[in-house]
C-alpha cells in the first residue's frame, strides 16, 4: 500500500472518528424512515392498496412488454432527481437554519424506500420481495450510503456555522471547511451517476426478467 493511500484511509478513519454520533444518529433516523414507511403500508385501506396495486400491475405490464423509458431517460430523470437532493441538503448545510430540513429530508428518503418495499411484500408476497429486491436494492446500494455522508456532512458544516455565529466559539476557519464540503459533495455527485447507470441500464433488465417468470 502506498503512503498515499495510507492518508486516504487515515483521513477516512478520522473522520469517521469525529462525526461518528452525528453518523449514527443519521443512520437510526433513517431507519426510522423506513420502518415507519413499512408501517403506513399497513394503515392503508383495502380500497387504497386495491388502487395503488392496479397502477403497480399496468406498470410491471409495461416491463413485462418492454414499453419503458428509453434506458438514457432513465439515466438522466435518476440522475437529475438524486442530484436535485444533494443539492438541496447542501444549500441546507450552509443556511444553519436548514439543519431540522435536512433531517426530515432524509427521514422521507427512507420513508419511500421503508413503503415501496413494504408495499411490494405486502401485496404480493416472496414474489414482491423479489421485485422490490431487483427495482429498489441495486441502485440504493450507493444512493442510500451516499445521502447519509451527505446529510452527516451537512449537519456537520451547518453545526459548525451555529457555534460560530451563536456561541461565539472560534475554530478552524471556514473557508477551508467550505472548500472540502464543496469537494465531498462534488464526489458524491460523481456515485450519482454510477447509481443513475445502475438505475437506468441493470435495474430494468432485472425487474423484466423477475416480472417475466412471475406472470409465466
Amino acid at each position: 500500500m502506498s503512503n498515499e493511500e495510507k492518508m486516504y484511509q487515515n483521513a477516512a478513519a478520522a473522520h469517521f472518528r469525529e462525526h461518528s454520533s452525528i453518523y449514527l444518529f443519521v443512520i437510526v433516523l433513517f431507519l426510522m424512515g423506513v420502518i415507519f414507511g413499512a408501517i403506513v403500508v399497513n394503515s392503508l385501506s383495502f380500497t387504497q392498496k386495491e388502487d395503488l396495486f392496479y397502477y403497480l400491475s399496468q406498470f410491471f405490464g409495461q416491463v413485462s412488454d418492454g414499453h419503458i423509458a428509453a434506458a438514457d431517460e432513465l439515466f438522466k430523470q435518476s440522475f437529475f432527481h438524486n442530484t436535485k437532493f444533494i443539492g438541496l441538503m447542501w444549500i441546507l448545510g450552509i443556511s444553519i437554519i436548514g439543519l431540522p430540513v435536512i433531517l426530515i429530508l432524509l427521514f422521507m428518503k427512507g420513508m419511500v424506500v421503508g413503503f415501496t418495499v413494504g408495499f411490494l411484500v405486502n401485496r404480493m408476497g416472496w414474489e414482491g420481495f423479489l421485485l422490490s429486491f431487483v427495482s429498489v436494492l441495486p441502485q440504493n446500494l450507493i444512493i442510500i450510503p451516499i445521502f447519509i455522508i451527505a446529510a452527516t456532512l451537512a449537519v456537520s458544516f451547518s453545526l459548525k456555522m451555529i457555534r460560530r455565529q451563536f456561541m461565539k466559539k472560534a475554530g478552524q476557519p471556514m473557508m477551508p471547511l467550505f472548500g472540502r464540503y464543496m469537494i465531498a459533495f462534488a464526489v458524491a455527485i460523481l456515485f450519482l451517476i454510477a447509481a443513475a447507470g445502475v438505475e437506468a441500464f441493470i435495474s430494468p433488465v432485472l425487474m423484466k426478467s423477475i416480472v417475466s417468470s412471475i406472470q409465466s
